[in-house]
């Protein structure tokens, strides 16, 4: 097992061989854990941050092995304008469910909580399987630290 601590920053296009290790969602948001790659090659996890889908992790001769996240259930719910979009954004994250904002739609998470939120005030959403990376307001989960949050990712 090759245990990964760091990330690469070099430039990857000399790499021509990509190798995709598919993970949840769930999965990858954690710092700690492990996974094969579609070769077989058995990666451990100890990194400060969580990845994202599409990063490259490990590299070696002329091979780079890249994050895929796996597809998940998800609700598209669509807006026509930016008040619409926080008056939606604001009734899932009240609720303390993930989103992703698009250019014109909210992604939620797909689960029988959210239908049920969004049929009892009457969202209208459609179905779907998508990649689904919500917005990420902190590395970890702490009360009363005072910390900022340090990350941020809104698109």
């Amino acid at each position: 097992m090759i245990i990964i601590k760091k990330l690469h920053s070099d430039p990857l296009e000399q790499f021509p061989n990509k190798i995709t290790l598919s993970v949840e969602r769930r999965v990858l948001a954690k710092r700690r854990w492990r996974g094969h790659a579609e070769d077989g090659t058995e990666f451990g996890f100890d990194l400060e941050i969580p990845l994202s889908n599409g990063a490259c992790f490990h590299r070696e001769e002329e091979r780079k092995y890249v994050i895929g996240q796996k597809p998940e259930s998800v609700f598209l719910v669509s807006y026509s304008n930016q008040k619409e979009a926080a008056h939606l954004a604001w009734q899932v994250g009240n609720l303390h469910f993930p989103a992703q904002f698009k250019d014109s739609y909210l992604m939620v998470e797909g689960d029988h909580a959210v239908r049920l939120m969004l049929e009892r005030n009457q969202i209208p959403f459609e179905e779907s399987t998508q990649v689904f990376q919500p917005i990420v307001a902190a590395t970890s989960h702490h009360h009363g630290n005072g910390k900022l949050l340090k990350y941020f990712n809104m698109w």
